[in-house]
């Protein structure tokens, strides 16, 4: 095994861990845990898509170079801040929901 693809792996992990996490738990909260769990695998997959063995910032111009591809990790800045404003508001919604039940109960 090539020590270059154990982020791949680690990915993967964390995918599944994510995954599992959002199938099993029986609570809201748990389950949107999950969910960040399970965007974040993917955010590191795709970042460490973009990064090129012995490749440099795409600044300076030249011939014979390799460059890592920027586009990867911009897409993935857009996608940190839409999943964080999406897990802010799920957790918002399965506290007030999980609140609610509790005041049912009573």
């Amino acid at each position: 095994m090539n020590i270059g693809h154990l982020i791949y792996i680690v990915a993967v992990f964390i995918f599944i861990s994510g995954l599992y996490m959002m199938l099993s738990a029986k609570s809201y909260i748990r389950k949107i845990i999950g969910l960040g769990i399970f965007q974040n695998s993917i955010l590191i997959f795709y970042v460490a898509l973009g990064k090129a063995r012995g490749g440099i910032a795409p600044i300076d111009v030249g011939s014979g170079v390799i460059y890592s591809s920027p586009v990867p990790h911009v897409l993935m800045l857009t996608a940190i801040v839409v999943g964080f404003a999406t897990l802010c508001l799920g957790l918002a919604l399965a506290l007030r929901i999980e609140q609610e039940e509790y005041n049912d109960k009573q």
